[in-house]
């Protein structure tokens, strides 16, 4: 009989994926349109935590408090990694 603890379960929601990257599109852009260096400013967010490193305009600083900091992380080694 096998111990239920030896089993890894995965889990992956191809949604999130997509909802982590359209999103931080969007706030580059957002960022980018303002005159911000986006890269600078997605980075301070992420080392930080504090929203005030992402502008408020077209809702940027809301659309990136939707997803957790290691989401963001993790999207943005992936898409590193694939290139």
């Amino acid at each position: 009989m096998a111990d239920r603890n030896d089993e890894t379960v995965r889990f992956h929601f191809e949604n999130e994926d997509n909802k982590a990257e359209d999103i931080l599109k969007s706030v580059y852009d957002a960022l980018l349109e303002k005159g911000y260096n986006p890269i600078n400013q997605i980075v301070g967010y992420i080392l930080s935590g504090d929203p005030t490193y992402i502008t408020s305009h077209k809702n940027a600083r809301n659309l990136i408090r939707k997803i957790e900091r290691d989401e963001l992380v993790e999207e943005l080694v992936k898409n590193y990694l694939e290139k």
